[in-house]
């Protein structure tokens, strides 16, 4: 299969036409048309800084249906202790930096200036979202930002980006929260992108990328406007 460069215009060829590693095409921009043609495609972008722009569509694709969240029991007493505070949309920046942080410390980030930038632009147009686990000092009362998770949102279908934690179960309490509040507001389709233990602990699937495609279209359709969680 060969590697489409991208025009100026925002679009991109079909999905399927990926090479088998999941990269689709190279070259664009992230202005938030671009994104947002992107995910409504089943194409997401994933670069190291200093390299060009890569698109990617993965087969297999790892998603999970709100309804399928597997919460272990261990994480469920973390919850119920209300160890944390969750809140929407009140820190997204904050959630992007130190998701990049906690990636370029561990094996290197795609989380570039560039990008942060470009999400967060998504973000201040109510299509890119954080869900953020805050902790209070018991002595001071000061609330210290100690997880979260981030990703866009287009109709009933949520595209999971990256999360972090420094506090145990910090991130886990977050998503759980995000599923939950993704189910409420009649999400069907949470896209996990590339497979982990993590996710599947959390009831996520493989999936075939024309299944995948198949599940995005009817997820995208749905009438659920963008704007601020809170």
């Amino acid at each position: 299969m060969p590697i489409y460069r991208l025009s100026h215009a925002p679009v991109f060829p079909p999905a399927h036409l990926a090479e088998e590693s999941g990269l689709l095409a190279v070259g664009g921009d992230l202005t938030p048309e671009r994104l947002l043609a992107a995910y409504r495609g089943g194409i997401f972008p994933w670069y190291s800084e200093g390299d060009p722009i890569l698109w990617w569509s993965l087969d297999p694709r790892l998603i999970l249906i709100p309804d399928e969240l597997h919460v272990a029991r261990s994480l469920a007493k973390a919850m119920r202790r209300g160890d944390f505070t969750i809140r929407f949309d009140t820190a997204f920046d904050a959630v992007v930096h130190q998701c990049g942080e906690t990636r370029r410390h561990a094996e290197g980030t795609w989380i570039t200036p560039e990008m942060a930038s470009a999400y967060g632009e998504l973000h201040r147009l109510g299509h890119a979202h954080s869900v953020e686990a805050w902790q209070t000092d018991a002595d001071s009362g000061q609330e210290t930002l100690v997880g979260g998770v981030y990703g866009v949102a287009i109709g009933g279908a949520f595209y999971g980006e990256s999360m972090f934690h420094s506090v145990d179960n910090a991130s886990k309490v977050a998503f759980a929260a995000l599923a939950a509040h993704l189910r409420d507001r009649g999400f069907s389709l949470i896209d996990c992108q590339m497979t982990t233990p993590h996710m599947l602990r959390f009831g996520a699937r493989e999936v075939p990328r024309a299944e995948f495609l198949r599940l995005l279209e009817r997820a995208t359709a749905r009438h659920i406007p963008p704007g601020l969680w809170r």
